[in-house]
């Protein structure tokens, strides 16, 4: 039963940690500033758009920020750098509550078999004519899987809205990405076109 209480207060912990951390990010996130930075690059101001960048606390911004800091040696590779970081932080405790889904459960499922072994060596001993320490060991091993599955189950609901909102970093990242990286090409073409003439 001890692991089991570990394994809830891991889960709690973790749990409130990174909602603490998602509603943070939450607030933190200002589309308004990737909005300017793209305005700043298209107008063809890139330093302007890194100090719009370097001056917010929202991570898209800062992963646009780093790859046009360093696009001079590989855009693409600052991007997913930059990128890789950042999801790095939204990762954090995933894997925690995944093995904590599948670990609780089977914890349950050893306590109740170590239980039934205990009552049902109870059974060979000579205590067949107290019949309430049998069933007291039996009702003590149901118990423990019963915890697993409910630590399991308070688990999976975070764990589930975790990985979406990862996801979604993901994804807001990779827009944001494309489409600068298009800005880009955009302005080198417009560059390029008024050398020419």
């Amino acid at each position: 039963m001890w692991p089991l209480l570990l394994a809830s207060l891991v889960t709690i912990t973790v749990v409130l940690e990174r909602l603490f951390f998602t509603i943070r990010e939450g607030f933190r996130r200002n589309t308004a500033v990737v909005a300017r930075l793209f305005s700043e690059v298209e107008k063809g101001r890139l330093e302007s758009a890194c100090d719009t960048g370097r001056a917010s606390r929202d991570f898209v911004a800062r992963v646009l920020t780093y790859a046009l800091e360093h696009r001079e040696v590989s855009f693409s590779n600052a991007l997913l750098e930059a990128s890789s970081l950042e999801l790095q932080r939204f990762n954090r405790g995933i894997s925690v509550l995944d093995t904590i889904v599948t670990l609780a459960p089977l914890m349950g499922l050893f306590g109740t078999v170590t239980g039934m072994i205990r009552a049902f060596g109870l059974l060979g001993a000579s205590e067949l004519g107290a019949p309430t320490a049998i069933t007291g060991g039996i009702a003590e091993a149901l118990i423990a899987t019963a915890f697993g599955l409910l630590i399991a189950m308070i688990a999976l609901l975070p764990f589930n809205f975790l990985n979406a909102r990862l996801e979604m970093a993901r994804q807001d990242i990779e827009h944001a990405g494309a489409h600068l990286e298009l800005l880009l090409l955009k302005s080198e073409k417009l560059g390029s076109a008024a050398a020419v003439l």
